[in-house]
């Protein structure tokens, strides 16, 4: 099984860690943590050593964030993938484990929402 938000890689009852990388352990800057980029190199790097280890196919499960926040992936997850599939991995299945509430908590940004100065002060300029 393979994580693709830190590229988690473990048997099949998930009990026993093979390979965990992160984006973060390829790159030095703290801003390219979660870039595309950095999810490639993780990725080679993941398949690198599954193939040390005799891994050649992976089941893939795919988590954003989920809860009261983003329910869609970040942008490094389908360069990872992509990655992987160029670098000789068999992917099995591709599953989305996105913690999706049944009944949320409050989101973030008050009653009446996140207000932007400029944009509002734009807008205002644009009615008059």
């Amino acid at each position: 099984m393979l994580w693709l938000d830190l590229q988690h890689v473990t048997d099949l009852s998930g009990r026993e860690t093979m390979v965990r990388i992160t984006g973060g352990m390829k790159v030095k800057a703290d801003r390219d943590e979660s870039s595309p980029y950095a999810a490639m190199l993780a990725a080679q790097d993941v398949s690198q050593r599954c193939k040390e280890l005799g891994i050649t196919a992976l089941h893939i499960k795919l988590r954003a964030t989920g809860g009261n926040k983003t329910k869609t992936p970040g942008p490094g997850a389908q360069s990872a993938l992509r990655a992987l599939a160029r670098s000789g991995m068999k992917i099995g299945r591709i599953e989305d484990v996105t913690p999706i509430p049944t009944d949320s908590t409050r989101r973030k940004g008050g009653r009446r929402g996140r207000r932007l100065k400029k944009l509002w002060n734009y807008l205002m300029q644009l009615q008059s």
